[in-house]
């Protein structure tokens, strides 16, 4: 497993928070994540899924991801 740590423009409230942690939760692949508003900590089998994968998830749900 590793870790990606983001930090996640455009989010504000709890429902931003669900939409992200919906997101990342359709990854095969994506093992746990914590979502805050404006970060998340994803860790993650490198295998199944790769990083970009999760950021184009995350801007799917209409935030923007960046390294933290």
């Amino acid at each position: 497993m590793e870790t990606l740590t983001l930090a996640i423009a455009g989010m504000s409230c709890s429902h931003c928070v669900a939409a992200v942690e919906k997101a990342l939760a359709a990854l095969p692949g994506v093992a746990a994540a914590s979502v805050a508003v404006g970060s998340a900590r994803i860790e993650f089998d490198p295998e199944r899924v790769r990083p970009e994968r999760i950021a184009a998830a995350i801007r799917a749900a209409g935030y923007e991801p960046r390294p933290e």
